[in-house]
């Protein structure tokens, strides 16, 4: 209990003491740093694929959404809310979700995908975005970059860089991944997004593994 009351107390302690140039420190220096993290990782790839077969503004507002709570999160709790759960269990979700997604993308048929796009509502894939992004970046090194800084700098511009950071890097995937639609035939593009999401699903699978066995080994 005491624990918790010097953390509350700590991160009052820096929301109180900054001011606005600390505050616009921090932000840029935690724009910079998650921008440079997230360029061609795999929270970027899975923008660019869902917007390449969904329409691109749900997609933006789930990923935005979803990386503002990841960061809210990060900057409220710290690396210590990614520990209430064993990494492995993390990892499970992920490799399953990202299996299921790959799976039903090699499936489907061009004229199947045309009609769920047409029909999918606004809503179902907002919800999408949000759910297979917060999963996937829950604990990862970008949250725990976030929770690292905001105990040594000014928490709200912290937050505020990272999440512009991640909204820009969002934004610039799901832009090529409307451009590559207008350029790739549907079914190919199918295929690319099923073999990428199954290959994430893969390394999540090991990651799992890894996280499993790292007791064991050391017994």
């Amino acid at each position: 209990m005491s624990n918790l009351q010097n953390f509350i107390d700590h991160l009052l302690s820096l929301m109180a003491n900054t001011n606005s140039l600390d505050v616009s420190a921090a932000a840029l220096t935690s724009f910079a740093l998650i921008v440079a993290a997230e360029i061609g990782d795999k929270s970027q790839l899975v923008c660019m694929t869902l917007a390449s077969r969904h329409r691109p503004m749900p997609v933006l507002f789930g990923a935005v959404v979803a990386f503002a709570a990841l960061n809210t999160l990060a900057v409220v709790f710290g690396a210590a809310l990614a520990s209430w759960l064993p990494d492995y269990v993390v990892s499970v979700v992920v490799a399953l979700l990202f299996a299921a997604f790959g799976l039903k993308a090699l499936r489907a048929t061009e004229e199947a995908e045309e009609e769920d796009v047409t029909e999918k509502s606004s809503h179902s894939i907002f919800l999408t975005t949000f759910v297979l992004l917060t999963l996937a970046e829950f604990g990862d090194k970008t949250q725990l970059a976030v929770a690292a800084m905001s105990s040594t700098h000014a928490p709200i511009g912290v937050w505020l860089g990272a999440t512009v950071a991640l909204a820009l890097t969002s934004a610039l995937g799901i832009l090529a991944g409307r451009t590559i639609l207008q350029k790739i035939p549907l079914t190919l593009l199918h295929r690319i997004s099923g073999i990428f999401f199954l290959f994430l699903a893969l390394y999540a699978a090991y990651q799992a593994f890894i996280a499993y066995m790292a007791p064991v080994a050391q017994v």
